[in-house]
């Protein structure tokens, strides 16, 4: 049995100390009360240690959204993995709003670096995959989803590969109000992505890995999500700045269990 995931991408909001902070101890209780679905919140890097510290003695997992691969060096502005090994448990790589050329152009290459340099520093990737509108038009979504799944993995072992959480984030969905239909998303992310994966690494490894819907997830569409076979859970974004995050968890959890 996979344990479902339900990550909070806070993206570049609540990065004040004291807006995080009122945010975070107003639903630490209610969101760690909550069994059966693994909770992460991943706020912005200027609150992250404060915002570990806060959920220390909780259930609730903390990420980063980026990282750099390498240990130390001449980047200026970047994180390493080594500076978020002892923060949090989990890290979001390759999202489609660093993917895109007018912010960060990370490519394919970039984020392969990027997931490696996660599993060796012992944290477990968020990898986020995704087509775009034109490409879903013209049915691209397996080619290129899958050529990105198969890249990002590339020449890890199967046994790291189980460990990995994989998002497929369809941009169309990406804080547009629209979501993919929970069927359709789960052809792709079974077909496709856990296909992919299959392919490069066995059938074992497949089934072990967690694959997540990120798009327009919220409180009202979570269910209909969490009732697919391949669905694991939901990489949230805008839904996971309210208080009503925790009722989105409860709904996950409910359905799941």
């Amino acid at each position: 049995m996979r344990t479902p995931v339900i990550a909070g991408n806070w993206k570049m909001y609540l990065g004040q100390t004291e807006e995080a902070l009122g945010f975070v101890r107003g639903i630490r209780q209610p969101l760690n009360e909550v069994d059966g679905v693994e909770r992460v919140l991943c706020p912005p890097f200027t609150v992250l240690a404060t915002v570990a510290e806060v959920l220390q003695a909780t259930r609730i997992e903390v990420g980063a959204q980026t990282m750099h691969w390498e240990d130390q060096g001449a980047h200026t502005g970047e994180v390493s993995p080594r500076m978020l090994q002892d923060l949090c448990k989990y890290v979001i790589i390759g999202h489609s709003e660093r993917r895109a050329a007018e912010a960060n152009a990370e490519t394919d290459a970039a984020v392969n670096k990027k997931v490696r340099a996660a599993l060796a520093h012992g944290l477990i990737p968020i990898l986020c995959v995704g087509e775009n509108l034109a490409q879903n038009e013209a049915g691209q979504t397996e080619d290129f989803v899958g050529g990105q799944v198969r890249a990002a993995l590339e020449g890890l072992g199967a046994d790291e590969v189980r460990t990995c959480v994989i998002a497929y984030e369809p941009i169309w969905a990406i804080g547009t109000g629209k979501a993919a239909t929970p069927a359709d998303a789960n052809r792709v992310m079974g077909v496709v992505v856990r296909g992919a994966v299959s392919q490069q690494f066995g059938e074992e490894a497949a089934q072990a890995a967690r694959i997540l819907y990120g798009g327009s997830v919220n409180v009202e569409n979570i269910a209909g999500f969490m009732s697919m076979p391949e669905i694991d859970g939901a990489l949230v974004g805008g839904a996971s700045l309210k208080p009503d995050f925790v009722e989105l968890v409860r709904r996950a959890a409910a359905t799941r269990g």
